[in-house]
């Protein structure tokens, strides 16, 4: 596999960009009536979502480490997994919207989107090119059924 930092380490730099952004961008601030509310909410999705697909991984007996693929013994493909293939990515890019909406930066949203292109090529396609080695035709009526994010 290529990718050999941790998801959350990559969140964490995309999170400090957005914050260094925030601060030295003289424009592109923005407020309204809730932001801080949404923000919580996001960010309170975020972990349930995390929360909820660690845990089926746990319940399965399966491993939830990014760097290693390979050592899936399940494909995890019910629950939160129904509606997307990467839920886990799916609570950060929340914490990322959410820290976005909290600092009040419309530029932040870029960041965000470069989070989701950095992942996708670096961190998904290689995961799914594993599973595919491994689970074959069932990963690949997966793929089929179950959108990347949401």
């Amino acid at each position: 596999m290529k990718m050999k930092v941790p998801p959350a380490l990559v969140m964490l730099v995309f999170g400090g960009l957005m914050y260094v952004l925030d601060r030295f961008l003289p424009v592109g601030e923005f407020d309204f009536f809730g932001r801080n509310q949404l923000a919580m909410i996001l960010f309170g999705l975020g972990v349930l979502v995390i929360l909820v697909s660690v845990g089926q991984f746990f319940t399965l007996k399966t491993t939830v480490d990014p760097l290693n693929p390979k050592k899936t013994k399940k494909l995890v493909t019910n629950g939160v997994y129904k509606f997307t293939r990467n839920p886990m990515y799916l609570g950060m890019l929340l914490f990322l919207l959410a820290f976005g909406l909290k600092l009040g930066n419309a530029f932040n949203t870029l960041l965000a989107a470069g989070f989701v292109s950095f992942m996708n090529h670096f961190q998904i396609k290689p995961e799914e090119e594993a599973l595919m080695e491994m689970f074959g035709k069932e990963f690949s009526i997966y793929c089929k059924l179950t959108r990347r994010w949401f």
